[in-house]
């Protein structure tokens, strides 16, 4: 990764590592009661992807900002995402995100509503993804 990000990388992810494989980090940018979203810089080292999950009575809304890293609604085949690109996530969706294999990923997270997690990416899963 390299250091060009215009916001920190944060601390350890540790609040949330039950829901992740790997590591990844955590900066919060707006975390304010009287805003209804909460949004933070994540960066995922190369490999690390969170489990699915579903945001509930809300959406998410990503934009990448460094490296390279997945992204997958169930139904879905896998989106390869590079910097520059937008992901939106609408309310109800089941999905996941996270880092390629051999690079790392940082996004800026936009939230509302609260996520509801569910089963971690399986090795067999995350290690058979294409480019499509």
């Amino acid at each position: 990764m390299k250091d060009e990000n215009i916001f920190p990388k944060g601390e350890k992810n540790d609040a949330y590592s039950q829901y992740f494989v790997g590591q990844s980090y955590l900066k919060e940018l707006v975390n304010d009661p009287q805003v209804d979203v909460v949004v933070g810089n994540v960066t995922f080292e190369p490999g690390c992807r969170n489990n699915w999950h579903i945001h509930h009575d809300g959406y998410q809304i990503l934009l990448v900002t460094d490296g390279e890293g997945w992204y997958q609604e169930d139904g879905n085949k896998p989106r390869l995402l590079k910097k520059g690109d937008v992901v939106v996530t609408h309310d109800g969706v089941k999905h996941w995100y996270g880092a390629t294999k051999d690079s790392w990923f940082t996004h800026i997270a936009i939230t509302s509503g609260s996520p509801e997690w569910l089963e971690l990416v399986s090795d067999e899963i995350y290690n058979n993804l294409e480019v499509n």
